[in-house]
């Protein structure tokens, strides 16, 4: 034996040489399953329905047999200025399904988004104060600066 095989959190696994097992303690929490989770990352808008996007989310896994029916989540993971960004989180028996599931989930969500939903979509917002320049010297100032 050269190597140890360890399942971390995410489900992965991690190639570890067996020299590390000696000079480290560790935990044993594995069964010989090779389940994995895999995720989905989407960005969206604030208005966007997170609620109902986790009503999805469960339809959507469960109309498909790429799931391994454990492991559902949608959270929304960060916020920035301009987007909150949305993870979901599902479990597959394998390798080959968690990567198509993480695919589908992914399509099924903005398709859902754009059929329901469109404003909840990335976008760009902006203000205005004041009077600001008028149409005609806006034009003015490009055609002054083409011109140079």
């Amino acid at each position: 034996m050269m190597y140890v095989v360890v399942r971390i959190w995410d489900l992965r696994r991690l190639v570890l040489p067996l020299s590390y097992f000696l000079d480290h303690p560790f935990q044993n929490w594995t069964r010989n399953e090779a389940d994995l989770l895999g995720s989905t990352i989407l960005d969206m808008d604030y208005t966007a329905p997170i609620e109902e996007l986790r009503q999805e989310l469960k339809r959507i896994c469960e109309s498909t047999k790429l799931w391994a029916g454990k492991v559902s989540v949608l959270q929304v993971s960060d916020a920035t200025s301009h987007t909150i960004q949305i993870r979901a989180l599902m479990d597959a028996r394998n390798s080959s399904d968690a990567w198509d599931l993480r695919c589908l989930v992914r399509e099924k969500l903005i398709e859902y988004m754009q059929k329901n939903h469109p404003e909840s979509l990335p976008r760009y917002r902006g203000e205005f104060e004041g009077k600001g320049p008028s149409r005609g010297s806006l034009r003015e100032a490009v055609r002054r600066r083409a011109a140079a």
